[in-house]
């Protein structure tokens, strides 16, 4: 997938002990975020990270374009949990999406909480700390 970058907001600030973070804006006006890490993590640990930084997801961009991608690994890890059930829903993968390796990990920011942008600081009181001010919210038009 390529993106144009217009600008960066913030660039390779700690987002965890061994993660890091870049948010930008790319040339159509959208907010990304893109998080990397040095050991593993998974969608659900980036849906953690996130939240810790302010910022509330859009839309989880998957690896290689894969728009199942997120579903196949649920359903693979599902089935190695359960291996008799050969029936499964979404409700059953909502658990086993969180599971789901992402590394690095590329999302589509809808909105920045609250104005602020947070990064990790194991000095500061609960471990986060303001890094950056930035007003994003993506109105969806039809």
């Amino acid at each position: 997938m390529q993106i144009g970058v217009k600008s960066i907001i913030v660039d390779r600030i700690p987002v965890g002990a061994s993660s890091a973070a870049t948010v930008f804006l790319s040339d159509r006006g959208l907010l990304y975020a893109f998080i990397a890490t040095r050991g593993g993590q998974t969608l659900g640990d980036v849906k953690k990270i996130l939240s810790r930084m302010n910022l509330r997801a859009g839309q989880f961009l998957p690896p290689r374009a894969n728009p199942t991608y997120f579903d196949d690994v649920a359903a693979k890890k599902f089935n190695e949990v359960f291996p008799s059930r050969r029936k499964v829903n979404d409700s059953d993968l909502i658990f086993y999406r969180t599971l789901v390796p992402y590394n690095p990990a590329l999302i589509q920011v809808a909105e920045i909480e609250n104005g602020v942008i947070r990064q990790y600081d194991s000095d500061a009181v609960g471990n986060w700390r303001n890094s950056v001010k930035f007003a994003y919210r993506r109105i969806i038009t039809s």
